[in-house]
């Protein structure tokens, strides 16, 4: 098996070079003197406001991270529906053990609670203004 490297070798030395011809023109054209508001932190046109040392819900970040894993499942279904003809019979048993364990995992989130956005006193909240047949126990008067 004979491989011509020769197109690979010339790209990557073409692309090192530029770089550093690029950030080399950038050191030696680029603005020198420093400012007072040269260190401030500029985004987006809009001096910042605040700390960026804020919290974030953890419900947020577990949120994503389940859309992530559960859309990346999407990409797999998505290959085998392309080559549906050509898996047959035995290709339909594996996309069917695999969205059972994709249900599977789900139900177990949803049991876990790890779909739940309201924290422990806001369900507390929510059960306490909850009567029965579903009828919502509001004062209109005292917001109670």
């Amino acid at each position: 098996m004979n491989v011509d490297l020769f197109p690979l070798v010339l790209y990557s030395g073409i692309v090192i070079v530029l770089i550093i011809a690029l950030t080399g023109v950038s050191h030696l054209i680029g603005q020198k003197r420093k400012d007072h508001a040269t260190e401030e932190v500029y985004e987006s046109g809009m001096l910042s406001v605040g700390s960026a040392q804020f919290k974030i819900s953890v419900p947020f970040y577990l949120t994503a991270i389940l859309f992530i894993i559960f859309d990346l499942e999407a990409v797999f279904l998505f290959a085998w529906a392309i080559s549906i003809r050509e898996t047959g019979w035995l290709g339909y048993a594996e996309v069917f053990i695999f969205i059972a364990i994709l249900i599977a995992g789900l139900v177990y989130l949803w049991r876990s609670g790890a779909l739940e956005w309201r924290t422990q006193r806001q369900q507390d909240d929510l059960s306490n203004t909850i009567g029965e047949g579903g009828v919502v126990n509001i004062d209109r008067k005292t917001g109670k």
